[in-house]
């Protein structure tokens, strides 16, 4: 079982495309990355084993990457899934 997860990111001026490549080319467990228009540049969905401390993930391994400036972090609980 997962936890999904999705992290808003705030880039330096000018570096959103090279946040959201190195992102999906470098982080481990990233699901999608999206442009956004608002007060952050990207939205960041990664699905995280159950056992992995998720404070712990955002701060090592998504605050730590070249040219972000901030995040938002919002953690989820039982999906609603369509019926198939």
């Amino acid at each position: 079982m997962m936890t999904a997860i999705f992290v808003f990111i705030k880039c330096e001026l000018g570096h959103a495309n090279n946040v959201a490549a190195d992102m999906v080319d470098n982080v481990e467990y990233v699901s999608e990355v999206y442009s956004t228009s608002g007060q952050y540049d990207l939205l960041a969905k990664f699905q995280l084993p159950k056992d992995l401390d998720i404070g712990t993930f955002v701060t090592r391994s998504v605050q730590t990457r070249a040219n972000i400036r901030d995040t938002f972090t919002v953690i989820t609980f039982s999906p609603f899934l369509p019926s198939r």
